[in-house]
């Protein structure tokens, strides 16, 4: 694929980006696939289509929050979303992304991955709970391939609670997690079509209550 079509299609999905910004993406590709062949960051069946399945897909959530300058992802594991929108943001004034990761070896490649591409990293190596104290509560808050909805409200909650929004992206079962999740909690609740998977969503949830 030319990087022609891919600039195409990642503008398509996150609005004006910066001819820089889509090469440091480039380069975050490349190091993550080389760091893939040490520890386990993904499926190796998964890296040809790492652009498309992972990059893309958590590029779009800027399109979702287009002013909010302080993000915060929880479980980052490999980067998605968290490195990518700390790429994305990295020429916006004041703009800050935080990276919970628990894992330390997938923290340090999160270090070296961001700091190889020129993007200042804020990683802690941490569980989510440790960090509730920790990182002041942010615009948003997000989430991927990490936990049902019901525990993800859980463990996000002081963040939501203080205001924050949160932009979870699930699959095609998301509507299940979703009522199961009302035995436990309410909040409100907007879904947004997933522009890269069709089948799935983001959810973007904010104010939530225990029953």
């Amino acid at each position: 694929m030319s990087d022609t079509v891919r600039f195409e299609q990642l503008t398509a999905v996150a609005g004006s980006v910066s001819r820089e910004t889509f090469d440091r993406l480039n380069a975050f590709e490349a190091i993550f696939c080389r760091w893939s062949r040490r520890i386990n960051l993904a499926a190796p069946s998964t890296l040809s289509t790492l652009w498309e399945r992972h990059v893309l897909d958590s590029a779009q959530l800027l399109r979702l929050a287009p002013d909010a300058g302080y993000w915060l992802d929880v479980g980052s594991g490999g980067g998605f979303p968290g490195a990518v929108l700390s790429i994305l943001l990295a020429e916006k004034p004041g703009a800050q992304v935080h990276l919970v990761e628990s894992n330390r070896k997938k923290a340090s490649f999160l270090v070296a991955a961001l700091n190889e591409v020129g993007v200042q990293p804020r990683v802690h190596a941490r569980r989510i709970e440790d960090c509730h104290d920790l990182i002041p509560t942010p615009e948003i808050v997000t989430a991927r391939a990490l936990a049902p909805l019901p525990l993800l409200l859980e463990l996000t909650e002081p963040w939501l609670r203080q205001g924050a929004k949160g932009l979870f992206h699930k699959g095609r079962d998301y509507r299940r997690e979703v009522e199961e999740s009302g035995d436990v909690w309410r909040f409100d609740l907007v879904e947004h079509e997933d522009k890269v998977d069709a089948a799935a969503a983001i959810l973007e949830v904010s104010n939530p209550r225990r029953v």
